[in-house]
């Protein structure tokens, strides 16, 4: 079933006392308003301890920028799924275009964190979308259905129900550039496309 989502990505960005300050008054605000969406706020990962507390007394869900594909181990500087899962974390970004592009992540990577953030009851958020070049070569459809095919469909129909699919492209992140309504929909309509005819029952 859909869901209407806001969520919020505040990348490397924010003291702790500022981290606190905003999120104290998301929290505040939202509970004064009868919202017709879920509002996700994803701070920096040493900022998710402290927003969960707030997220407890309120309707705020709290999501991390990142998670390793590995369940524990040497791994110097990762976090994994199941310290998410202590600090209360309910959401993971997964395949944001600033982790593919700076930190050459493969969807066969991608694929390993939403397995390890299913198996801790973490809902993935699946960030999808192309580069101006290929919606130009016009190739922007083959590229989501690559990203959802080796990122995504080897999960049950079950399993595809804590996962959120995220569709931005990637051209229009902070380049000042929007995609208009149709070019969303119409990516829309297809990821809808390629989520019906392959998502396994």
């Amino acid at each position: 079933m859909r869901k209407n989502i806001v969520a919020g990505n505040w990348k490397m960005n924010k003291t702790f006392q500022e981290a606190e300050e905003l999120v104290s008054v998301i929290a505040d605000d939202l509970d004064e308003k009868e919202l017709k969406c879920e509002v996700i706020v994803c701070p920096p990962s040493v900022y998710l301890e402290m927003s969960s507390d707030y997220g407890e007394e309120s309707i705020l869900s709290v999501a991390g920028q990142n998670v390793s594909e590995y369940e524990n181990g040497a791994y110097t500087g990762e976090i994994s799924a199941a310290m998410l899962e202590a600090m209360g974390v309910e959401y993971c970004l997964v395949g944001h275009s600033e982790r593919r592009k700076y930190f050459n992540e493969t969807n066969n990577q991608l694929a390993q964190k939403v397995d390890r953030l299913l198996d801790h009851n973490i809902k993935p958020i699946f960030c999808i979308g192309e580069l101006i070049e290929e919606r130009e070569a016009k190739n922007h459809f083959n590229v989501v259905k690559s990203q959802l095919d080796e990122g995504l469909f080897h999960l049950s129909n079950d399993e595809f129900s804590n996962v959120v699919v995220a569709y931005e492209p990637v051209w229009a992140i902070g380049t000042g550039v929007v995609a208009t309504p149709e070019q969303a929909q119409e990516m829309h309509i297809s990821v809808d496309y390629f989520l019906r005819n392959t998502v396994k029952n």
